[in-house]
């Protein structure tokens, strides 16, 4: 940041390691503060602050909820070097010359630090500050953030081992019972890193008069806490969906996975400010409520988790996929019309499908697709989609 005035060129803060992303408890931020002037100024002293702070703001009706936390403070009165000073300690800047004043202070240590943040009611920085003071001259300031970037290591005997749970919702239509809708889920750790993918293994029953959708995503909960009063933001990061269960079956999900986005990890040493994830499954049921189970989840910084889990899992995929190519036969010529077969006759039943949507408001009436005969494959169209792992629809039992 450079702060202009009549007698002041320029007034910055440069750090020693410009291409340093962020800090972690106990690095050393280090740098300087370059001043130039236009006219002969005389600074009686120039100050550095290291600060780091937490806020939250946000409306509750006509109450305005604020609250700050503090978490770095540091001060220093630094000196220019072979530099003269008069009695009182200031110096005479001349135009034409450029002034360092060099300045280096250490975070706290791990543990006493949150990551930077910012979300929509609320924010964590850090930032250095630099104060010039003039005799008789306002006072001038310039500042520079950086990031701190607290890590948060998963391999730990609590974020690896299983976890999981079940729910049940009893379905009724005009206030007559119509069955129910069960889900139960497990995974194998609570702890993950971006990238990584969740298996998920789970049951899903329906034994209501409604065609239901199993689906899940990895949710985010900003938490924030002002005044008493508590304030949460959630967030959809991303998602996935199974297939149609009719009246009377069931589904289940063999390893069905969901891949961690590019997110911070979880924010969980802040007093007034929590970022915390999870795994919510559930089944949408068109005129009903959802059925919804949350698992809560770790996210820990990259490269300090476990990735054994995430690793047989790509191999299992890089085995599939060679096998898919194995059992893959193209054919020698572009087929021909006479190759095409007329039988379109499914396996089972053509079964009508809902209007999906997530609102709580959807519709129950059925639409009938409509089912056309294919075109000929074009020859540079022609694929062959070799999956497993596809789980069969059962009946319930």
């Amino acid at each position: 940041m450079v702060a202009m005035a009549k007698r002041v060129k320029t007034f910055q803060i440069i750090f020693t390691d410009p291409s340093k992303t962020f800090y972690c408890g106990g690095d050393k931020v280090s740098g300087r503060i370059e001043v130039e002037v236009n006219d002969v100024t005389r600074v009686s002293a120039m100050k550095v602050l290291g600060l780091g702070c937490a806020k939250v703001e946000y409306a509750k009706g006509k109450q305005r909820c604020r609250q700050e936390d503090e978490y770095l403070r540091y001060e220093e009165v630094l000196r220019l070097d072979d530099q003269p000073t008069d009695s009182d300690g200031s110096v005479v800047l001349r135009p034409g010359n450029k002034y360092e004043y060099t300045f280096g202070f250490e975070l706290p240590q791990h543990g006493q630090l949150v990551s930077s943040y910012k979300g929509k009611f609320g924010y964590v920085h850090y930032y250095v500050k630099a104060i010039m003071e003039r005799p008789h001259q306002p006072v001038l300031e310039c500042k520079k953030q950086f990031e701190v970037e607290e890590p948060l290591d998963i391999n730990t005997p609590d974020l690896l081992s299983p976890t999981g749970g079940m729910k049940e919702k009893k379905v009724t239509c005009m206030f007559i019972p119509d069955g129910q809708v069960s889900l139960n889920v497990k995974i194998d750790r609570r702890g993950f890193c971006e990238g990584e993918d969740i298996c998920i293994n789970a049951k899903f029953e329906n034994t209501c008069s409604r065609i239901v959708v199993p689906k899940a995503a990895i949710i985010a909960k900003h938490i924030y806490q002002a005044n008493g009063r508590t304030k949460v933001f959630r967030q959809k990061l991303s998602a996935v969906r199974g297939n149609h269960i009719i009246s009377g079956m069931c589904d289940a999900w063999q390893g069905k996975t969901i891949r961690v986005p590019k997110i911070k990890p979880s924010m969980l040493g802040c007093n007034i400010i929590r970022v915390e994830y999870a795994l919510m499954i559930y089944i949408h049921i068109p005129g009903s409520e959802k059925v919804v189970l949350e698992l809560p989840l770790v996210i820990g910084t990259a490269g300090l988790g476990s990735r054994s889990n995430s690793v047989s899992s790509q191999e299992g995929s890089v085995s599939n996929a060679s096998q898919s190519w194995v059992s893959l036969r193209m054919p020698s010529e572009p087929p021909s019309y006479c190759d095409i077969s007329r039988d379109c006759r499914l396996d089972q039943p053509l079964t009508p499908l809902l209007d999906d949507f997530d609102g709580d408001d959807s519709p129950i009436f059925m639409n009938t697709p409509t089912f056309q005969f294919p075109p000929p494959p074009a020859y540079s169209e022609a694929e062959e989609e070799y999956n497993g792992n596809t789980p069969r629809m059962m009946p319930v039992c």
